[in-house]
């Protein structure tokens, strides 16, 4: 199982934004599309940078509220871990637990074409346990 089908099932929209944009209104993109991260990208697609809730928060407990209006780019993270579609399941679990984040953008050439979160990759997983125990019966049952 890759990365591909959770995107095939869930679509390929990315919520994105400007890196100058103001934390502020990153803020309230979150809270009105109800998700924990923004992509900001650079001229083609490429990625330059990811904006999570918990960025937001350190912020926050850092310098106070008025970082609320001060650009993205002063909290996104630069480094962003990617992933392409044919990375497994297991692959993209093991990068978002050993990294410590729960969103991981995916990309084809170095263009953005989906993200990830660890709720879609555990949601497929139980899916693939629980249809794995519903063949199981099946099996145990017509033997």
């Amino acid at each position: 199982m890759s990365v591909r089908l959770i995107l095939e099932s869930k679509g390929r929209e990315v919520a994105t934004i400007d890196p100058s944009a103001t934390l502020g209104t990153a803020v309230k993109t979150l809270a009105e599309r109800r998700i924990g991260a923004l992509v900001s990208v650079g001229e083609g697609g490429t990625v330059i940078g990811i904006l999570s809730e918990r960025d937001i928060v350190r912020r926050i407990a850092e310098d106070g509220a008025s970082c609320l209006d001060e650009p993205v780019a002063s909290a996104m993270t630069r480094n962003v871990k990617t992933a392409q579609e044919d990375m497994t399941i297991d692959e993209a679990m093991d990068v978002m637990t050993r990294n410590r984040f729960r969103h991981l953008p995916v990309t084809e050439g170095g263009r953005l074409v989906g993200i990830v979160s660890i709720g879609d990759v555990v949601k497929l997983r139980i899916e693939t346990v629980e249809r794995e125990a519903e063949d199981m019966r099946s099996y145990i049952h017509a033997g």
